[in-house]
């Protein structure tokens, strides 16, 4: 415990101020304390705060961890390369590999203040107007993204490009096999049909991994402050990211109330329009986003399932994760069908 205030989970509030004080000398100022950011599924982000100065922390998620994933000095990397371009992210600190201090790697960014609208009711208050300027502009974010020149930022040896797709799609089903622990139907088979039907890959770009409306402050005046969540982030095929931002757009419609989100919004962009901006603003051939969507399908319905495991080996900090293990099957069906309308 830190001063009188009481650790949240998975930090030791203790350890971190005697570790900042001897990274970042002066920094901390008055008693340290933080709480736990509710709504995320993966790494753990806390508030800090000492009274005049917020911070952000995010370390991985306890208990089960499956490999690659969770790497907090590929986010911390790829953020503090992001510094100079007109992609907007926080200003890095403090990046901590050593585990010893609180149990696990983490890093320090500033705080950004904005928005990370979730619903529909939330957004919907923006008017129709607002809200659809603010679905382009998060196309425009993402063209923004993948217009960077990953060697002129100090990322071109962030991943490796070529035959990208093919090591994402095994990379993918060893971490389905990591987590399997009960049978989900179909998952396989829409595994099977993308390797079977795998697109020419475009020019490599810097990849964010989980882009979407949720992964962005929004502030006061509708523009996005900051493009969060970098852990999935490498240099490959950027139309992976426009297939997963299509996903999540046409998934909160579909299953309105199973699958909330803010695409239900009145105003939101429709698909052809963030997808025809996508294109002109990029230059990019979309032709093939069927089977990007499809992917992207498979790639959260494993991330889901295994949040699903973590839940059910106790490993989860947080509300809603009781009901992740109903959303796998959706993502799954509704892969297989893009798929089939490609």
């Amino acid at each position: 415990m830190s001063d009188e205030y009481p650790d949240p989970p998975g930090l030791d509030l203790a350890r971190v101020r005697e570790h900042l004080d001897a990274e970042l000398p002066g920094i901390v100022r008055g008693p340290l304390r933080a709480r736990l950011f509710e709504g995320g599924r993966s790494n753990l982000t806390y508030l800090l705060e000492d009274g005049r100065t917020s911070w952000v922390l995010r370390r991985p998620p306890l208990g089960h961890v499956l490999a690659t994933a969770h790497d907090m000095a590929r986010e911390h990397r790829v953020m503090a390369a992001l510094q100079p371009t007109r992609v907007p992210v926080p200003k890095t600190l403090l990046l901590v590999e050593d585990a010893s201090v609180i149990g696990a790697p983490f890093y320090l960014m500033e705080y950004v203040e904005g928005t990370p609208h979730r619903d529909a009711e939330a957004l919907a208050a923006l008017g129709p107007d607002r809200v659809h300027a603010l679905g382009l502009h998060l196309v425009d974010t993402l063209v923004d993204l993948h217009a960077v020149d990953p060697d002129a930022v100090g990322l071109g040896d962030f991943g490796r490009p070529e035959g990208f797709l093919e090591r994402q799609l095994r990379r993918w089903g060893r971490q389905l096999d990591a987590s399997r622990s009960r049978e989900v139907p179909g998952i396989d088979e829409l595994h099977q049909q993308l390797t079977e039907s795998l697109p020419v890959s475009p020019t490599p770009a810097l990849v964010h991994g989980d882009y979407r409306l949720d992964n962005v402050l929004v502030g006061p005046d509708d523009r996005i402050r900051a493009v969060l969540d970098w852990e999935m982030s490498t240099v490959g095929d950027p139309l992976t990211d426009l297939g997963l931002l299509v996903m999540y757009t046409e998934l909160a419609r579909q299953y309105d109330g199973i699958l909330p989100g803010a695409a239900l919004a009145p105003g939101f962009p429709t698909t052809a329009e963030m997808v025809g901006r996508y294109a002109l603003g990029s230059g990019r051939d979309v032709s093939a986003l069927g089977w990007y969507v499809g992917f992207a399908s498979f790639k959260l319905a494993v991330v889901l399932e295994g949040i699903h495991f973590r839940f059910t080996q106790g490993g989860t900090v947080g509300t809603g994760f009781d009901r992740v293990g109903e959303l796998v099957p959706l993502f799954v069906q509704f892969g297989l069908t893009s798929l089939k309308e490609r």
